[in-house]
């Protein structure tokens, strides 16, 4: 490694922290294109070439960027897990992949209790009425009568995940004085002493009134909300979504939102995304909607900002970076 390593960015970036690292390393640093391409097909082959380490969220290092990157000694991937590289490709040349978790927790937090008070006070519904010019003289009560909404103290919150994100919105749910219960196998059932209480699936849906979703998506998470478990939701709850869609099944939901067994939705995430127009979701008046922006804001940029360059320096001292994907390149035992 030389003594100044030099490190490609294609990651959204802070400017400060940007050049804080000058001091240390050659930066290149390239504004964001937001595609899903090989960093060897953006126009910075020139600078991959010659790149020890890259830090990069969108952009895919896949095998051709990987080729095309023959020092590369570092990869950093601005995402919780490095769906962006090719982990594989990168563990076989002893290549380091540092993550960053939970950079975006804190304002998925936040979108999941929007969406909550959004829904469960019909804001986004009495906003729209609003604007299209329907209150009047004529019925100034009709806007208390038509969006009558649910207060939160005093309910029970089921979450479902008690991960990064979800402890968050567990504390959130505290603040608004609401009662908590989390599925999570993963957990010890004290993990949250008095603050919450680790339950099983079936409990929860039984008990909740708003049930929020932030498990991870893994091969037992796909359809862990299927007909058979919406069915056992205590009938006239809430279900919102700002984690994974594939969580929950598609038509289960729809239909129990037709039918009412399900009061309404809030949801971030779909499961085809951009959500394809006349899908029925459009004419749910008890469903609100955001286009998954549960991570969109620019304190989530700085966070992995920070983190990426907490592991570039750590790696620069030959130590370990915190986050790592793939620890066996340190490690092969």
């Amino acid at each position: 490694m030389s003594d100044r390593p030099r490190v490609l960015i294609t990651a959204a970036f802070d400017d400060t922290i940007a050049e804080a690292l000058r001091d240390t390393f050659e930066l290149t640093v390239l504004e964001p294109a937001n595609l899903r391409r090989s960093l060897a097909e953006t126009g910075a082959e020139a600078a991959l070439a010659e790149a020890e380490a890259v830090v990069c969220e969108t952009e895919l290092l896949d095998a051709k960027a990987l080729a095309a990157a023959p020092k590369l000694r570092l990869a950093v991937s601005c995402r919780a897990a490095p769906v962006n590289i090719d982990l594989d490709g990168c563990t076989a040349r002893g290549i380091p992949v540092a993550t960053t978790p939970a950079r975006n927790a804190d304002v998925t937090a936040d979108l999941t209790f929007t969406l909550l008070l959004a829904t469960l006070r019909n804001t986004s519904r009495a906003e729209a009425w609003l604007r299209n010019g329907s209150w009047t003289t004529e019925d100034v009560f009709e806007p208390y009568r038509e969006f009558r909404g649910l207060a939160l103290h005093g309910r029970t919150l089921g979450i479902l995940g008690g991960g990064a994100v979800g402890r968050r919105v567990l504390a959130r749910a505290r603040a608004f004085g609401m009662h908590a219960l989390v599925y999570d196998p993963y957990l010890d059932e004290d993990t949250f002493g008095e603050q919450a209480r680790i339950v099983g699936l079936e409990e929860l849906l039984g008990a909740a009134d708003v049930i929020t979703v932030h498990t991870p998506l893994l091969e037992s998470t796909i359809g862990l909300l299927g007909a058979e478990q919406i069915a056992r939701i205590r009938p006239g709850s809430y279900l919102i979504n700002a984690g994974r869609a594939a969580v929950v099944e598609e038509q289960a939901l729809l239909e129990a939102l037709r039918t009412g067994h399900l009061a309404g939705a809030g949801l971030d995430v779909f499961w085809q995304e951009p959500l394809p127009a006349g899908h029925p979701l459009f004419e749910m008046p008890n469903v609100t909607m955001t286009p998954h922006i549960g991570g969109a804001s620019d304190d989530v940029i700085a966070v992995h900002s920070r983190m990426a360059a907490d592991a570039l320096r750590t790696w620069q001292r030959g130590e370990t970076p915190a986050a790592l994907a793939n620890p066996t390149v340190y490690d092969p035992r």
